[in-house]
């Protein structure tokens, strides 16, 4: 009994050594459109940490002439938005990019854009990693999704 409880407690450790590290992924992307065409629109998600420590260093769409991290503060009665080099993306943690929060400033989108359209994000990481979703669209007055 023993030598049988011994080999599947090896098996098992062998296999938890050989699993692949998670990768970080992408939630819940969305993306409002400008209230007046030809300013900017803003994007927003949720990335999850996978099994290393890694950054959010640049965000991209073809959908639009260019995108910038942002990150809105708050100081007493008046907020200010300001651009973000990087972002920490810790080991299975959420970074959530959210109105009145981080989130992504989108330059140049298209006046044909219409709510319920789809544009793609790619998240580049330090690491090298890219990560791809489709952000759906809202109006500028609409709930977010």
């Amino acid at each position: 009994m023993r030598g049988i409880s011994g080999i599947v407690a090896g098996a098992l450790l062998v296999s938890a050594c050989h699993q692949q590290p998670a990768e970080p992924t992408i939630e819940k992307a969305w993306a409002r459109l400008p209230a007046v065409s030809g300013n900017p629109g803003a994007a927003y998600f949720t990335l999850k940490g996978g099994s290393q420590q890694d950054k959010l260093v640049a965000i991209a769409s073809s959908a639009t002439s260019r995108a910038e991290l942002h990150e809105t503060m708050h100081h007493g009665q008046m907020s200010a938005m300001q651009p973000l080099r990087d972002v920490a993306v810790d080991v299975d943690k959420k970074v959530d990019f959210a109105p009145g929060g981080r989130h992504v400033m989108l330059f140049g989108l298209s006046p044909s854009l219409k709510p319920g359209h789809r544009i793609p994000l790619v998240l580049t990481l330090a690491s090298g990693k890219k990560l791809e979703t489709q952000a759906q669209l809202v109006g500028a007055g609409d709930p977010q999704p």
